[in-house]
């Protein structure tokens, strides 16, 4: 059977206290909407349908490049009500609908097709969980342990409230007959509400099965309606991506002080401080070692490499056996060849630095291109922009470049190249000669009495 997944995604979210729709509040740093999409489309299925409303205008906008059918809920009647319009744009009858939710972000592709798999033709199937403390959530009734009703929180009795299996609303079910129970809800509760979970006594009372399966982890169906939620979340999520790291081998200081708001690929022997942050996509290779502080973002980082302190990576790609920072930043476009050293308060920009080459002290670097063994000292800038355009700075092979240097781009030092301390270079240098550029030294005799009489 095919499947179609249908996400509820247009609540308000008025708990948040948000101008931010609530589906669109990040969780390690993707909209929970994102999340959910994650896992649906991991499951390959002919099309995903959004239901949206609250906020539809800046959903649809953060998800315009994605393949999706938007079902607009101008007027929120229930979660059986989302799905009468979302299944108007379902012609297979024949199709196994999956209902998800945007604001369930932990829900796992290995859950969820475990879910399809038990339902067929004459099954509905329904993700349940037990929990100590079942408040606010819909009950499941049983009868000789077959699932026969859900009962919301607030239309169940004394006897019904103390049942610990609790509705998760995520369910897998036939589309036609799904249709047909749609059109007999009524919304005779307490909410006044349209409930999708009145199918399940409507899929009963037509002969078919309810089977249920719950998750490994009880949190994969934890929903956000407030800050407070959507932290403890994060910090599930985060200890997750943890617990994965140490199985992997990788060396955790303090796990609880991870984030990671991307993906992480990592060798053998990699060890990680506290406060790390990792972004994006990002690769560290065998025996890296990541000190405390750090953002690497969008980075692949080789062998060996060390990042010591306060040290922000950004876009950049860093060879095998470098030294990185304290309180470094590479920024997009950068590359660093093998046995590089980029030291305390060194920025680089778009720049490419050959082998063995050392920019250690208060340095700026941008838009260049540095040989081998180039020697960059302390307070050293290239001053790659003119108020219009960016020019290129180009260091050949074993330059050293003397402290507190201004070079004025488009320039070249040519190989084997000394550069006096204090210049200012605005003209290509020879290779292997001092170039310099120095005001005259001059003592003024007499200056202190006249200027400062005792």
């Amino acid at each position: 059977m095919a499947l179609q997944v249908v996400i509820l995604a247009a609540g308000a979210g008025t708990r948040m206290k948000s101008k931010l729709p609530k589906v669109l509040q990040p969780l390690a740093g993707k909209p929970l909407l994102g999340h959910v999409l994650s896992a649906a489309q991991k499951l390959h299925p002919e099309d995903i349908l959004v239901v949206y409303g609250h906020g539809g205008d800046a959903v649809r906008s953060a998800y315009q490049h994605h393949s999706l059918l938007w079902v607009e809920q101008a007027e929120q009647l229930g979660t059986g009500h989302a799905a009468q319009l979302a299944m108007a744009s379902v012609d297979d009858d024949d199709a196994t609908i999956l209902i998800l939710y945007g604001d369930v972000p932990l829900l796992t592709a290995e859950t969820l097709s475990t879910l399809i798999q038990r339902s067929n033709k004459k099954t509905l199937s329904l993700l349940t969980v037990s929990l100590e403390d079942p408040t606010g959530y819909g009950r499941v009734v049983r009868i000789d342990d077959k699932v026969q009703a859900i009962v919301e929180q607030k239309d169940a009795t004394s006897e019904q409230l103390a049942i610990k299996e609790i509705n998760t609303g995520i369910l897998a079910v036939p589309a036609g007959p799904l249709k047909r129970w749609l059109q007999h809800l009524n919304c005779d509760n307490a909410q006044q509400e349209y409930y999708l979970t009145d199918i399940i006594e409507l899929a009963v009372g037509d002969g078919f099965t309810v089977e249920t399966c719950s998750p490994r982890n009880s949190n994969e169906v934890m929903g956000v309606n407030d800050k407070i939620q959507l932290a403890n979340l994060e910090r599930q999520w985060q200890w997750t991506q943890a617990e994965h790291l140490m199985q992997q081998g990788v060396t955790l200081v303090d796990p609880h002080r991870l984030d990671i708001r991307g993906t992480l690929e990592v060798g053998q022997d990699v060890f990680i401080d506290a406060n790390v942050v990792i972004e994006g996509p990002v690769v560290l290779g065998d025996g890296c070692h990541i000190g405390p502080f750090c953002h690497i973002k969008d980075a692949v980082l080789g062998c060996d490499v060390r990042i010591n302190s306060h040290t922000v990576i950004d876009s950049a790609t860093v060879g095998d056996n470098c030294i990185i920072g304290p309180f470094a930043r590479l920024r997009p476009d950068t590359k660093l060849d093998t046995k590089v050293h980029v030291g305390n308060f060194v920025e680089l920009k778009k720049s490419e630095v050959a082998h063995g080459s050392k920019i250690n002290h208060l340095a700026y670097i941008g838009d260049a291109e540095i040989g081998r063994h180039v020697n960059v000292g302390a307070g050293t800038i290239t001053c790659n922009y003119d108020g219009l355009a960016k020019h290129k700075t180009v260091i050949k092979e074993g330059a050293f470049i003397g402290s507190d240097t201004q070079l004025v781009a488009p320039v070249i030092v040519g190989a084997g190249a000394v550069i006096g301390a204090g210049s200012t270079i605005t003209k290509d240098t020879p290779e292997n000669e001092l170039t310099l550029s120095r005001s005259e030294q001059k003592t003024i005799k007499g200056w202190m009495k006249k200027h400062r009489p005792e």
